[in-house]
């Protein structure tokens, strides 16, 4: 499986950011360096080696759509399919339009037991959730805030001319680029509050009993495996989680025998 060798996308304002964080582009650059040292035991086939390495960058705070596919990869490389699967998916989250990111959560799912259909979605809210996840975060990002400062350059112009024909100009100009950025920020919006309601996890112990209501003594609804996905719905707050399944079952489920993405 090919990595994903961006680390970082947003180079924007670089020469601002160096002047006025100069600690935090030094601790981004130590990132970059262990970044490409996992990316080159990951070619040597030192898969565990490669995730431990993507895992401390983790744990330092960073975290981009790039490095969880990797994650993803050397776990899936090691057969640890609910650990890759849970890492394509938080990568998924950051990239939802990556073709490679897609292709490896399929790649992924046929691998673990349980099959799921899903519900077909009702034909205008899968045009707009497909169309809100065609964008990744750094995408959205990246063009709201050069589209800003275009857009702001232009307004800028628009004040001081003197000439009427190019006043208009920067003014209309100003316009169109202020109201991509808004758009941008809108769908970034839309993204963020789809994945919001639509809290998911992912099984990670080998069998486990779907229950029909948060207890042990109480009848199994289903039974689902390791690797699958599942809706989460709520939590008793008592250790349980009420889940749902792609094509409509529900049923509750121990929170420690899932991971949340």
């Amino acid at each position: 499986m090919p990595l994903k060798m961006r680390f970082n996308q947003i180079k924007l304002i670089v020469c601002f950011l160096a002047i006025m964080f100069s600690p935090a582009i030094s601790f981004g650059a130590d990132n970059r360096q262990l970044f490409e040292k996992a990316n080159a035991l990951y070619a040597k086939n030192q898969y565990k080696q490669a995730a431990d390495i993507y895992n401390e960058i983790l744990k330092a705070g960073y975290q981009s759509a790039a490095l969880y596919f990797n994650l993803g990869n050397a776990h899936y490389k090691q057969g640890e399919v609910p650990e890759a699967i849970l890492y394509y998916e938080k990568a998924h989250r950051l990239a939802p339009g990556d073709d490679d990111i897609n292709f490896n959560i399929r790649l992924a799912n046929s691998k673990t037991v349980d099959k799921i259909d899903e519900v077909p979605e009702f034909f205008l809210s899968r045009w707009w959730n497909g169309f809100i996840l065609s964008f990744s975060a750094d995408k959205l990002a990246t063009t709201a805030i050069i589209f800003m400062l275009i857009g702001s350059a232009f307004l800028i112009w628009y004040f001081f001319a003197i000439a009427g024909g190019v006043k208009k100009f920067a003014f209309f100009s100003s316009v169109v680029f202020f109201f991509v950025a808004i758009g941008a920020v809108v769908i970034a919006t839309s993204q963020l509050s789809y994945f919001d309601n639509n809290k998911q996890g992912i099984v990670f112990t080998p069998s486990v009993n779907v229950k029909t209501s948060p207890a042990d003594a109480v009848s199994t609804a289903f039974v689902l495996h390791e690797g699958t996905k599942v809706n989460v719905l709520g939590s008793n707050g008592g250790g349980w989680l009420k889940i749902k399944l792609a094509n409509g079952n529900e049923g509750w489920i121990k929170a420690a025998d899932v991971k949340e993405i």
